[in-house]
């Protein structure tokens, strides 16, 4: 074969390659879209590999060519939910001066991402109490940042307020507020905080 017919090849061959590469991301897409979907309604351990796979409209051995073993499948999920809503930026909170102007700023932004997502965490919550690998993927994208949150939240705090701090922080605590008509629960929960210290 001539430089000139391998050359002309080549692009066609590279545009071919291009489009199956496209269509298997498109693929890989759908499923995990619909797996989010689905972890969010029924929970991460509720969720059958049928479920995802019927509401992603791919055949099983398509859903396993893609996601072998389960693991990275929760982890392509929660990689998803965080790229759409990510958690809130902490670092900013620290321009506020400790105490409950801090408090309020960082458990009002917070409570805001709750509110916007509190059906995915009830239920990956939920189900962390008891599946093992919903409990280790939660703790991998949640620990660090609310190890922060408690950190530069809780600057200058009493005991008492530190431990106020950790419920406040905590979405049952958030829920609760909420459902109970609280007119702004990160103002209460701060001036709780802040009040617990002055004791």
């Amino acid at each position: 074969m001539s430089n000139s017919i391998a050359h002309a090849c080549v692009p066609k061959r590279q545009y071919r390659l291009g489009k199956r590469a496209t269509a298997k991301e498109r693929t890989r897409q759908r499923i995990v879209e619909a797996a989010v979907e689905l972890h969010s309604s029924l929970g991460p351990a509720r969720t059958s590999i049928a479920q995802i796979a019927e509401k992603a409209g791919v055949q099983r051995h398509t859903f396993y060519a893609h996601f072998p073993d389960e693991r990275g499948l929760s982890l392509a999920c929660s990689g998803l939910a965080f790229e759409r809503d990510p958690l809130p930026d902490i670092e900013p909170w620290a321009a506020c001066s400790p105490g409950v102007d801090r408090i309020r700023r960082g458990l009002g932004e917070l409570y805001e991402w709750y509110s916007r997502n509190a059906e995915m965490i009830a239920s990956v919550l939920r189900d962390a109490e008891y599946h093992e690998l919903t409990r280790e993927v939660a703790e991998l994208r949640m620990r660090r940042p609310f190890e922060r949150m408690n950190e530069l939240l809780g600057e200058g705090l009493a005991q008492a307020g530190r431990a106020l701090l950790h419920v406040a922080l905590d979405f049952h605590c958030w829920r609760v507020l909420a459902q109970t008509g609280v007119a702004s629960p990160a103002e209460t929960m701060a001036d709780a905080i802040v009040g617990v210290c002055e004791l």
